[in-house]
């Protein structure tokens, strides 16, 4: 058989056609199927949506990570010795130029620089100390010196009582406590705190302070007392203090109480007011080194102190009288009796107009302050006072603050004495800072 097809083919025709008879078509589209195909083109949208924003937040992770790594790298830079914030750095410091008429001479002085150095050992256990550079050259027969100021260990047990060891402020006037050049008026200190209660007054010992009300704060110490063979008839009790080692031959009692009237009330024009009364109780038989001068006697102080604001303008004030029991037996012309006082009225004058920019915390203050001091107020029998021990003074001046931890300051002081010719008036500036 001849033709397209064989005897031989026949079979395999066959064959192909049985396969293609029981091969199944190709599927129609259908909705159901469109549906499915959507759904999944949806869910694979959102899976890479999340995706991204996974990514995202694995790269905020990333360098949030990364800044904190850096963060405690500064701060291990910055933590010395691995003292984090326990430890505290400061300073406090002046620098003056005083220009005395006639023939007195006109001197620049960097009159103290100090470094403040606290730590934190524990929360409730604190160390301060002061380091005090004064006149910037300390060596014998320079007036220049270098000392521990302050070097004492607070305990804080309870808001009422805690306790306080090393070397201290006496806890006499305003300024032997508070002696920083931003929180005083004038160039210099005031003289008051020059001659009867001498700043800065360092003394050493124990004692306990805190606050019995919210209006009403405590300190009572017993330290180591003064040298009365030093006192003498200008200075008063000014060259007792013993700086170095002093003796505790002939102990003494000191301390103060502080109120705040005003604490809790509803007052207008912004007040405040604080007073303070505080006294100091001791012998004289104490010398540098345990080296005693050999003295039969005591001395006694009582002070008191105020200080009030109202709106612009600042008061404050302070007095002390001083007994002496041995003042004939220590010569110089000590005298039985010291006394003194000054008062001081500032305003600040600064218009809050002005307060912008680089001035937003700047400040500026002028002031008038009387200073009387006597410290031969009352003589023992059969010796002569010195008319120079009886001095008064009128400080007139301004401080401005182009912020709060630095003042720029200028004053004149007219001074007067009893003795036949008065001390020279002073024209004064000076450049403060404590941070």
């Amino acid at each position: 058989m001849t033709g397209l097809f064989s005897l031989r083919t026949l079979p395999l025709l066959l064959a192909l056609g049985l396969v293609a008879g029981l091969t199944p078509p190709a599927p129609a589209e259908t909705p159901a199927n469109e549906a499915r195909l959507q759904s999944l083109e949806t869910k694979l949208a959102a899976v890479n949506a999340e995706l991204k924003e996974f990514k995202v937040q694995q790269k905020a992770r990333d360098e949030l990570q990364a800044a904190a790594i850096n963060d405690a790298q500064t701060q291990g830079n910055d933590d010395w010795l691995g003292l984090g914030k326990r430890l505290r750095l400061g300073s406090y410091g002046e620098m003056h130029a005083n220009f005395s008429e006639g023939t007195g001479g006109d001197v620049f002085d960097i009159h103290r620089m100090v470094l403040t150095v606290g730590f934190d050992v524990t929360d409730w256990i604190h160390l301060n100390t002061e380091l005090e550079l004064e006149h910037a050259y300390a060596t014998d027969g320079s007036g220049g010196e270098f000392l521990v100021e302050q070097l004492y260990f607070d305990f804080d047990l309870h808001e009422k009582i805690n306790i306080r060891a090393g070397r201290i402020l006496t806890p006499l006037g305003i300024v032997n406590q508070k002696h920083e050049p931003t929180s005083f008026n004038g160039v210099e200190r005031p003289t008051f705190a020059k001659y009867i209660l001498p700043s800065t007054w360092s003394s050493d010992g124990i004692g306990i302070f805190g606050q019995l009300t919210d209006w009403m704060t405590y300190e009572a110490y017993l330290v180591a007392g003064l040298d009365g063979s030093k006192f003498n008839a200008k200075d008063g009790i000014r060259k007792g203090r013993i700086k170095e080692r002093p003796s505790l031959n002939d102990p003494a009692f000191t301390g103060r109480i502080d109120l705040f009237p005003l604490t809790g009330r509803n007052v207008p024009y912004n007040q405040d007011l604080r007073v303070g009364f505080s006294f100091y109780a001791g012998g004289t038989n104490n010398g540098n080194k345990g080296k005693n001068p050999g003295l039969d006697g005591n001395i006694q102080i009582y002070s008191a102190d105020f200080e009030y604001s109202i709106d612009r303008f600042d008061f404050r004030g302070a007095l002390a009288w001083e007994q002496i029991s041995n003042a004939k037996e220590i010569g110089n012309g000590t005298a039985e009796q010291i006394f003194g006082w000054y008062l001081e009225a500032a305003y600040h004058w600064l218009p809050d107009a002005w307060k912008k920019g680089k001035l937003a915390k700047a400040d500026a203050v002028v002031f008038g302050r009387y200073d009387y001091v006597n410290t031969q107020f009352k003589m023992p029998s059969g010796v002569r006072a010195n008319g120079a021990g009886q001095r008064k003074e009128w400080t007139f001046g301004l401080g401005f603050l182009p912020t709060e931890n630095l003042v720029i300051k200028a004053d004149v002081q007219f001074r007067s004495d009893n003795a036949d010719e008065d001390p020279a008036t002073l024209l004064n500036f000076g450049i403060g800072w404590n941070y």
